[in-house]
């Protein structure tokens, strides 16, 4: 168990990701996919105040940060026109299921509830990121997803009141952003394995 105080430095390492997203963002190097970002910024903010709602101080933390980076990567992509990623039906289709999630924790108003859909609305924003970071993996940067992982890992061991509304949310982004930064940093992995066995042919992909 960690004390409250890491969830500061847990902060910290978290920006830094973002900061490495913003500035690869910007320069037309990663380009996010404005679906997921938009949710990605709505529904951890949700979740913020429904934690505060729930007694959640400290750990709440890690929830609001994980809203304002996505909404600052997502403003910042509107700055280079590189950084546009082209829309599909799959992705308004995943938006769509994420704005229902956002619309039940409006009529339902309860803290834990609130904290569920949230993550459900976060969870359907992320599928587009999800196909895009396995299908093109060049088009993302894979040291948001780390940092965001090691802030959300740190958060939970700081939890010393194991109920939903205090590991809920960390739990999963804990969860989504792994998955992600696997898929985003599996070609350079895969690289490192054909190196490793003597097969001197390059990737296909290279990856931030």
């Amino acid at each position: 168990m960690l004390d409250e105080r890491f969830v500061f430095l847990g902060a910290a390492i978290g920006s830094l990701g973002s900061l490495s997203y913003l500035i690869a963002t910007i320069s037309g190097r990663a380009r996010p996919n404005r679906v997921t970002f938009f949710f990605w910024a709505l529904a951890p903010l949700i979740a913020f105040v429904a934690e505060l709602t729930e007694g959640v101080r400290i750990q709440s933390i890690m929830t609001l940060l994980v809203g304002l980076s996505p909404l600052a990567i997502l403003l910042a992509s509107f700055l280079n026109p590189k950084s546009e990623w082209r829309l599909t039906r799959f992705d308004v289709g995943c938006g769509v299921l994420a704005l229902l999630g956002t619309v039940l924790w409006a009529l339902t108003r309860s803290g834990n509830l609130a904290i569920l859909f949230s993550i459900a609305a976060d969870g359907f924003a992320a599928i587009p990121t999800i196909v895009k970071s396995y299908r093109y993996p060049e088009s993302e940067n894979r040291w948001l997803y780390l940092a965001s992982a090691i802030n959300a890992g740190m958060t939970l061991l700081t939890v010393r009141e194991w109920t939903f509304a205090f590991y809920g949310f960390p739990a999963y982004i804990l969860a989504v952003t792994i998955i992600i930064f696997a898929l985003v940093a599996r070609p350079r992995a895969e690289e490192r394995i054909r190196r490793a066995l003597g097969d001197p042919q390059e990737p296909a992909i290279r990856v931030r």
